[in-house]
């Protein structure tokens, strides 16, 4: 392995030090450092973070390629500052046997951008119907820990129950995509002023609301973990703050999108802009921005969710809900807290590293633990342009937007995986 020197570089917003990577750890955090045989980048002004994590990533494979691979989505998740990425199942076939799920962490071991760990599904075919194999999953080499039938919500009470009474056994999470779909079918936006004005049919933010208040009953009756899937209501906020102060073992996720665009963006008709949960209202993020601040929300997590032309160049009503995110994430949280940057660290790389228990990930450059960090450029402002991204997939709604913030570098384990902003591999 090739040990690198970066120097001059602020650890998570502290003064300006010098970071000696030796075999794929830290080997030495202090000023003046030196090594005859080390890589020097020079870090000056640059600010060092554990490796970002996603806890919510689609990478389409199996079964989509022509919307992103595992190589692509890690690709993107590198140049976005990622060290670790978990692979939500909706794939064709769906991530819901050992067999699928040991496909998606084996391709991603052999792209060595980052660590991908595949979420298992919760449900056969999502189909909210039996339980999938979750043991089995969790027994497999890919080691599965979190389960999702994102996407669809598992809308069943007694199945709900019985997934949360069955991961307990191993620590697991599900990860619940909370829309009740009796409330939503049909829907289209955020059902709401502009809904109306619009003629679009809405979906009410109550049926995410009581779909989060459902289970976190669950989860307080079984002492289960739950996590809740992009959170995008100033009622969900609530739900989950009263829930938290019980002691109920639940977290939660934002979006990028969500902290930032209101359901204002349906007004131009760009598909680009339909998401589901869908944009809400600028009360809803604002009471989303301080929920994460305060630690209700517990992390971000970007919903990548990459679509081929076809299935967004189209009209509104036909278009695919989703919207790239790994590339922009953590310019939209500067954006959003400014160089905040324990925070930062925080809700994008030790919490979901936690909750995944990605050992490894998520821990302040420090001597002794594993080199998992990216490199920011605070000062650098960049505008977004489609064609430049890494993704196989072009559905990003902060095109031509000058965003702040730029990753010069990522390292997994000690390789450097972004150089200069620019993939190595």
């Amino acid at each position: 392995m090739t040990a690198y020197l970066i120097t001059g570089v602020s650890v998570v917003g502290g003064e300006p030090t010098d970071l000696l990577i030796r075999d794929g750890m830290v080997a030495a955090v202090g000023d003046g450092l030196a090594a005859d045989d080390a890589t020097v980048v020079d870090a000056t002004g640059l600010v060092a973070l554990p490796g970002l994590v996603d806890l919510h990533t689609h990478l389409r494979e199996p079964g989509r390629e022509d919307a992103e691979t595992v190589e692509s989505g890690s690709r993107a998740a590198a140049l976005g500052g990622y060290t670790a990425v978990c692979a939500m199942a909706n794939t064709s076939p769906v991530a819901d046997t050992a067999g699928v799920v040991e496909q998606v962490w084996r391709l991603g071991r052999e792209a060595g951008l980052v660590d991908v760990q595949p979420i298992g599904a919760v449900t056969v075919g999502l189909a909210g119907e039996r339980l999938a194999e979750l043991g089995a999953m969790a027994d497999s080499a890919a080691g599965v820990r979190i389960f999702s039938d994102d996407g669809h919500c598992v809308a069943d009470p007694r199945l709900m129950r019985r997934a949360l009474e069955y991961v307990k056994a191993f620590d697991g999470v599900i990860a619940q995509h909370a829309e009740e779909p009796r409330l939503t079918e049909g829907a289209q936006m955020h059902e709401g002023e502009v809904s109306t004005r619009l003629g679009l049919t809405g979906g009410p933010a109550v049926a995410e609301e009581a779909i989060i208040a459902r289970d976190v009953l669950l989860a307080e009756h079984v002492g289960s973990r739950l996590h809740v899937c992009h959170v995008s209501t100033a009622g969900s906020v609530e739900v989950l703050r009263q829930a938290k102060a019980r002691g109920v073992r639940v977290t939660a996720e934002v979006t990028p999108h969500h902290l930032l665009l209101t359901d204002a963006k349906a007004e131009s008709y760009d598909p680009v802009f339909k998401v589901n949960p869908p944009l809400r209202t600028a009360a809803d993020i604002a009471a989303l921005r301080e929920a994460l601040a305060e630690g209700v929300i517990d992390i971000i997590a970007t919903d990548h969710a990459p679509h081929a032309v076809e299935d967004k160049e189209c009209e509104w009503a036909y278009a695919r809900p989703g919207m790239l995110g790994l590339e922009t994430a953590l310019s939209i949280a500067l954006d959003v807290f400014g160089p905040r940057w324990d925070l930062i660290a925080e809700r994008m790389s030790r919490t979901p590293a936690r909750i995944a228990g990605l050992t490894g990930h998520g821990v302040d450059p420090a001597p002794g633990v594993p080199a998992n960090l990216t490199l920011v450029d605070p000062a650098a402002r960049r505008v977004i342009e489609p064609a430049e991204l890494a993704s196989r997939s072009r559905n990003t709604p902060y095109a031509r937007m000058t965003l702040p913030g730029r990753i010069v570098a990522t390292f997994l384990r000690g390789e450097p995986t972004v150089l200069d902003g620019k993939a190595v591999k």
